[in-house]
């Protein structure tokens, strides 16, 4: 428990403010926080690591439901549609089994792919859509649906979804560091997007910390951020898991419940609607 003393001068007073890094003491003000910035500066550090380990190791945010059925969408990505007409994410049941040619929110004509281009742009424009910034910057960094390839616009979109809040946003922010796509390579920066992208529930980006902790030797926190993204149904992560198991970075217990999590994940998402839009996908793919 935080004294009601300054830990500078030692003044007793209801108006003191905490340290914003640790909140481990409080000051009177600016000129006692930096007197005793010496003193405390290496117990700070400390603090504010296992702080920030606190939040980076917690329970994920719910995943979002799809806005039709009301299920759990999956954390794989191909399972679900970003719609540029409303801007809604739906799962693949809703997408490929309740309509055809047209939006199954809204009910809007599906659009060709310049049109599709064209409500992405309208969406950021009107409503400074973070979804729509991180699928036209992706389409711009591999210049499809007619776009001529621009890694800094798609480096600049990223940004701005990053900074609206979109966990995306940041994730692809993390790979452009990471990748030095659009911007000058940095594995800092791109680290610590990922962290914020994993914070928010992104799966692919704790994934990736997984993979730069077994890098950096640190098995623990590698195995602790695979087991986080197992339980969110993520099939790599829990491979990884398995592996870990194998070389005895995981115990048993540990691996048997990670199974238990990962299954319980994966059942939030099925539906029988969805099984069969997994098979219409399949059955188009194999008549391409």
């Amino acid at each position: 428990m935080m004294s009601n003393q300054c830990a500078s001068c030692g003044k007793a007073d209801g108006n003191l403010k905490a340290c914003k890094a640790c909140k481990l003491v409080k000051y009177c003000g600016v000129e006692c926080q930096v007197a005793h910035r010496p003193a405390h500066k290496k117990a700070c550090k400390k603090r504010a690591v296992e702080l920030f380990d606190e939040k980076l190791f917690a329970k994920p945010p719910a995943r979002e439901e799809c806005p039709i059925c009301m299920i759990t969408l999956s954390c794989d990505d191909r399972k679900c549609v970003y719609m540029s007409c409303c801007g809604k994410l739906i799962c693949n049941g809703c997408r490929y089994c309740l309509t055809r040619d047209c939006c199954p929110f809204c009910n809007r004509a599906d659009p060709t792919r310049p049109e599709f281009i064209k409500r992405a742009s309208e969406r950021i424009e009107k409503y400074n859509d973070p979804e729509a910034m991180v699928l036209l910057g992706c389409h711009y960094i591999d210049g499809l649906y007619g776009l001529r390839v621009d890694q800094p616009k798609a480096f600049e979109l990223f940004q701005q979804a990053s900074q609206l809040g979109s966990a995306a946003g940041h994730y692809n922010l993390a790979i452009s560091y990471d990748d030095g796509v659009g911007v000058e390579r940095d594995t800092n920066k791109a680290f610590h997007h990922y962290q914020i992208a994993a914070i928010m529930g992104n799966v692919h980006a704790r994934n990736n910390l997984g993979y730069a902790e077994l890098e950096n030797r640190n098995y623990q926190r590698a195995m602790k951020h695979f087991m986080i993204a197992s339980k969110c149904g993520s099939k790599i992560s829990l491979n990884n898991v398995k592996q870990g198991y194998k070389q005895g970075q995981v115990t048993k217990e540990g691996f048997e419940k990670t199974l238990r999590d990962y299954q319980a994940a994966c059942d939030e998402t099925k539906s029988e609607q969805r099984d069969r839009a997994a098979s219409i996908i399949q059955a188009g793919q194999r008549t391409k």
